[in-house]
C-alpha cells in the first residue's frame, strides 16, 4: 500500500521459551528517512529485523513492510531489500557471478548486476573471486544483493562492518543518496559516532522494549547528558552566582563556562546579577552519551 508506512512494528512479542527477545514493542519509521534501530547487545534488534521480514513467526503482535507482512508484499524484492547478517558466498566465485545467481533466482534481468556493482563501486573488483575479497569489499556485495530488486526500502544489519574510513565514507554517501532519491532506511549498528553522522531519526530499544523515538536533533538537545555553554567576561563571578543558585558549572578556559541546566535560568541568574554575557547557547549530548544514558550504560 503506496499511503502505509515503510515499517510498522505493533505490539510485537517473540518470546523463546522462558526468554522474551521483544516485548511489546510499537514503532513507526516514516518514508525517505534514514532510522537507526539502536540497543545493547540482546536488546532484541535481530528479533525485530527477522519478524519484519518473515523469517520468524511473532508469539504477538506483527511487524509489516508498507502494511502488510512480509509474506503476503505483491513485490517483495522491489519493496525491501535486506542485509541481515554477513552472507555465505562461494570463495571461487566472482563478485558478479554471486550477483548474477542471485539475479536469476528471483528472475530479474542479467543487466541490473552490472548496474549494482557501478553503485556500490566495485565493478573494479566484479570478475575477482569473492575469497580474495576483504571484509568491507564484502559487505559491499552484501548491499549490492540487496539493491538487485530495486527496493524502496533498505533494512541494514551493521553496514559498516569492516569498512575502512573510505568505506564508511562512501556508505554514508550512499545512504544519503538513496533517501534523496525517496528511498527509505533501516539501519542496525554499533558504531554510534558512524550512526549519527547518517541518520536522522533514532529508535532506540533495551531489553526488548521501546525506550526512545526521536529526530536524532532533538533526542540530542533534551538529554540530561548535554550542557549549556555560556560565555561572559564576568566568568568567575558568573560561576559564583550560579553555584548559589544550585547549578553545577565546570569553568573551560577564563571566559567559558559549561552549566548542567537550562539555557533560561542560567541567563536569568546573570540578569538578576547584572552580569553581562556574550554567548549562551545549548550544546547537545552526542548520540553516544544520550544512548547510554537511556540503557543505564549497556552496550
Amino acid at each position: 500500500m503506496a499511503d502505509a508506512a515503510p515499517v510498522e512494528v505493533r505490539e510485537l512479542t517473540k518470546r523463546y521459551g522462558s526468554t522474551t527477545a521483544v516485548d511489546g514493542l510499537s514503532f513507526t519509521i516514516r518514508r525517505g528517512a534514514i532510522t537507526g534501530f539502536l540497543g545493547p547487545n540482546g536488546a532484541g534488534k535481530s528479533t525485530t529485523l527477522r519478524a519484519l521480514l518473515g523469517l520468524v513467526h511473532p508469539t504477538a503482535g506483527d511487524a509489516r513492510v508498507e502494511g502488510a507482512p512480509y509474506a503476503k508484499l505483491h513485490d517483495p524484492l522491489g519493496t525491501v531489500g535486506a542485509v541481515l547478517e554477513s552472507e555465505s558466498f562461494h570463495p571461487g566465485r566472482s563478485g558478479r557471478n554471486h550477483l548474477r545467481v542471485q539475479a536469476a533466482a528471483a528472475g530479474l534481468p542479467a543487466e541490473r548486476v552490472d548496474e549494482v556493482l557501478a553503485t556500490v563501486e566495485l565493478t573494479d573488483a566484479a570478475r575477482r573471486r569473492v575469497g580474495g575479497y576483504s571484509l568491507g569489499m564484502r559487505q559491499r556485495l552484501s548491499v549490492a544483493g540487496a539493491l538487485l530488486g530495486k527496493p524502496r526500502l533498505l533494512v541494514l544489519d551493521e553496514p559498516a562492518n569492516g569498512l575502512d574510513p573510505e568505506g564508511i565514507r562512501w556508505l554514508r554517501r550512499f545512504l544519503r543518496a538513496f533517501a534523496a532519491d525517496g528511498g527509505t532506511v533501516l539501519i542496525s549498528s554499533h558504531v554510534l559516532p558512524e550512526v549519527a553522522q547518517i541518520v536522522d531519526e533514532v529508535v532506540i530499544i533495551h531489553r526488548g522494549r521501546l525506550v526512545a523515538q526521536e529526530p536524532l536533533e532533538a533526542l540530542t538537545a533534551r538529554s540530561a547528558a548535554g550542557a549549556v555553554v555560556v560565555k561572559s567576561p564576568e566568568a568567575a563571578r558568573l560561576h559564583e552566582a550560579l553555584s548559589r543558585a544550585g547549578l553545577e558549572v565546570v569553568p573551560v578556559g577564563d571566559t567559558e563556562l559549561r552549566v548542567a541546566g537550562a539555557a533560561e535560568r542560567v541567563g536569568e541568574v546573570a540578569a538578576a546579577e547584572g552580569i553581562v554575557l556574550h554567548e549562551l547557547r545549548t550544546e547537545g549530548a552526542s548520540l553516544e552519551e544520550v544512548f547510554l544514558e537511556l540503557t543505564g550504560g549497556e552496550t
